[in-house]
């Protein structure tokens, strides 16, 4: 193996860590990464002994450094960052929304999905079967933010 080839294979492992970081989420191309730059050391110390195997290592080591100083000082990692604020919010109960009120369903429940009661679009849960859309539903039960409804028609949770 010579030099050049030597070189361009502990680059592409430094390119592949800082991927990694940045992008490439799973350990996948963080893994080849490091393969590389051990393979790269380890043939420079076959190759060139131990005092220049020593040397490359440093060296792969300050560029792995450099390479990740330099992607947070420049802000790259602002740049695949998530910068909008998320305004979803949870199921906000309002007191008419109670165990024994009625709505209709706005998508599958499958066993979760949307309904609509009291006029609010809300997130459902159906507790004994899937419901289709544009159902009447019932509320059964309020657990923090979960709701629980069955089909209006259905009686097995009538008491």
């Amino acid at each position: 193996m010579n030099t050049t080839i030597l070189i361009i294979v502990l680059i592409v492992g430094v390119v592949l860590l800082a991927l990694e970081v940045l992008i490439l989420p799973g350990g996948i191309a963080g893994t080849v990464g490091v393969a590389a730059i051990g393979f790269g050391v380890w043939q420079s110390y076959l190759l060139y002994g131990t005092r220049v195997g020593t040397i490359i290592l440093l060296c792969a080591f300050a560029l792995c450094l450099l390479t990740f100083l330099w992607i947070f000082k420049t802000k790259t990692w602002n740049r695949f960052s998530l910068n909008e604020e998320s305004d979803s919010k949870v199921n906000q109960l309002e007191p008419a929304v109670k165990p024994g009120t009625r709505g209709t369903t706005i998508s599958r429940l499958a066993p979760t999905g949307k309904a609509l009661i009291e006029g609010e679009q809300v997130e459902v849960h159906a507790v004994n079967k899937f419901i289709d859309p544009d159902r009447p539903i019932e509320v059964v039960a309020i657990e923090g933010y979960r709701i629980d409804v069955r089909e209006a028609d259905d009686k097995r949770f009538e008491h």
